[in-house]
């Protein structure tokens, strides 16, 4: 009768093993930290800001108003305190248009979020196709929340499994 052999050589049988590919980063583990609180706080911001830019469009686009600061209410001639009045015809002469204001500081905010991307994939050294999910988090709303959560973990995790491969000075 022949007697069973294990499918994987264990340690003690002296045959050699193979070798554990080596996980190396583009940066130490407290350059990686930084990046992914970097791109945390952007995440987060940048989700804020895309909610209030689909609260802006649905005012403009769905009824028609806008949010003002200051100016004239262009019906009666009074000052204009804040708050919302009509898009078109202008309902406030003078004033500052809030909703312009979310969707420049939106779109500002997008191009950090993306430097902090950038940051965190090449220090990674991840495939292009995880630069293409952390860019979409952006662009769609709530996304930025979701993807966050997924790609924070999974940095902590490769962080956790090699520990060696972060040590470059």
């Amino acid at each position: 009768m022949i007697d069973p052999k294990p499918a994987v050589p264990s340690e003690s049988s002296g045959a050699p093993r193979p070798a554990a590919k080596k996980r190396r980063f583009g940066g130490t583990e407290a350059q990686i930290r930084s990046a992914l609180k970097f791109y945390k706080v952007m995440a987060y911001l940048t989700g804020i800001m895309l909610l209030l830019l689909c609260v802006e469009l649905i005012a403009r686009y769905g009824f028609g108003v806008s949010l003002y600061a200051g100016g004239t209410n262009a019906l009666t001639g009074q000052p204009f305190g804040f708050g919302l009045a009509g898009s078109e015809p202008k309902g406030v002469i003078g004033g500052v248009n809030l909703s312009v204001t979310v969707l420049i500081v939106h779109g500002w905010m997008y191009v950090v979020y993306l430097i902090s991307n950038f940051r965190l994939w090449s220090l990674m050294r991840w495939p292009f196709t995880k630069f293409v999910l952390l860019a979409l988090g952006g662009v769609v709303p709530l996304m930025s929340f979701i993807v966050e959560k997924k790609f924070h973990a999974e940095v902590e995790a490769e962080l956790a499994a090699n520990p060696q491969a972060s040590k470059r000075y």
